[in-house]
Parts: C-alpha cells; sequence; structure tokens
C-alpha cells in the first residue's frame, strides 16, 4: 500500500478531502492512503499501455484513461488504476464526472512499494465491480504480464506473458497488443 492511513473519514469526506489536494489518495474502509511517485520505468510502461489501447481502440466504442481517473467501488472504496479502459459511456458515480462506475479492463503497473497490495486487497475490490473483464499486472523488473480474465461463471482466469514476442490478447475488448510494444524503452535489470 501506498502509506499508513491518516485517519477515519465517511466517502464524502474522503470526496471533498480529494477533489481539493494537490495529490492522489485511496480510500478504503473509512481510511485514506497518499499516493507515492512513480520511476522512469513505471511511467514509460503506463504511457506505451496507454498509446497502444488509444490507438488501437479508436472508433471501437472504447477508450482508454489515464491514472487520474478514480474508480468507485462498491465494496467503500475509490481507487486509482495506472490505465482503464471503459466500452460506452463511462457511467460516473455522481455529478461531479470523476468517480467511474463502469471500467472493463483494468491495467496496474507493479511497483516494489505497491506490488503485494496491487495483487491482492486491490485485486479483491476491483472484482466486485460488475463491469471489470480483466484484470492486468505489469511487471516493471521483468518482462512479465498478468491478465486475470472474469470468465462467464464469474471465475477468474490468469494467463501469464513472459517473453517480448507473445502478444498480450484481451478479448473482452476485441484487442491484442505486442508485448514488445508495451516494453519498449523499459530498461529491464538483468536477471539475477
Amino acid at each position: 500500500m501506498a502509506s499508513h492511513p491518516v485517519s477515519k473519514f465517511t466517502e464524502e469526506q474522503y470526496l471533498a478531502i480529494e477533489r481539493a489536494a494537490d495529490f492522489k489518495s485511496e480510500f478504503l474502509d473509512g481510511a485514506m492512503f497518499a499516493m507515492s511517485g512513480a520511476s522512469v520505468s513505471h511511467v514509460r510502461l503506463q504511457q506505451n499501455l496507454s498509446g497502444e489501447l488509444h490507438a488501437v481502440l479508436r472508433g471501437s466504442g472504447c477508450e482508454a484513461l489515464g491514472s487520474d481517473i478514480r474508480i468507485k467501488v462498491p465494496s467503500r472504496a475509490y481507487l486509482y488504476a495506472d490505465v482503464t479502459v471503459v466500452c460506452g459511456e463511462p457511467m460516473m458515480a455522481d455529478d461531479h464526472d470523476d468517480n467511474l462506475t463502469n471500467p472493463a479492463v483494468i491495467f496496474e503497473v507493479l511497483s516494489p512499494s505497491t506490488e503485494k497490495y496491487d495483487r491482492r486487497l486491490k485485486f479483491q475490490r476491483y472484482r466486485s465491480i460488475d463491469s471489470l473483464q480483466d484484470y492486468i499486472l505489469v511487471n516493471q523488473k521483468e518482462v512479465r504480464i498478468e491478465q486475470f480474465t472474469r470468465r462467464s461463471d464469474g471465475i477468474w482466469t490468469l494467463r501469464d506473458y513472459q517473453g517480448p514476442d507473445e502478444e498480450l490478447k484481451i478479448d473482452s475488448i476485441g484487442v491484442a497488443i505486442p508485448v514488445r510494444r508495451i516494453y519498449e524503452r523499459v530498461n529491464i535489470p538483468p536477471a539475477a
């Protein structure tokens, strides 16, 4: 998780503070957690994903949204993803136009400080979103992408991409992206 919680808040208090803040915080069960900065590799992965998605989704009825869109989760949480894909009209939780409720695909770039949080608690919360079809974790320390896909029976399955010559196939939005393009200009440390 990004930091230790400050105090307990209501959702309304959190949103009032968050909308006036100069930095982003996530909200879980009454606690606010400040978001930390990102490495160059993290930002490049995020931008590569956004760019590729923007290009392949053009004219499809789906669009990629950046990391500034807040996602309202039914289980008392407001979270930020690195990249979010929404299909159809974005549905917002209120008139402020800043709390998305219908993501189809969520991408998280794994960081050492947030990897456990992204894999466990955050994924647990995201799974409560009915519209979510794919949750995709992108590793910045090695070429590895883990794609969790919700089947029609509600079971989540894993596809593990570990090579630059593979294609990330996201059937729910009808796209395939070469893994090599996602990792373009990203410096992967040599294996130990």
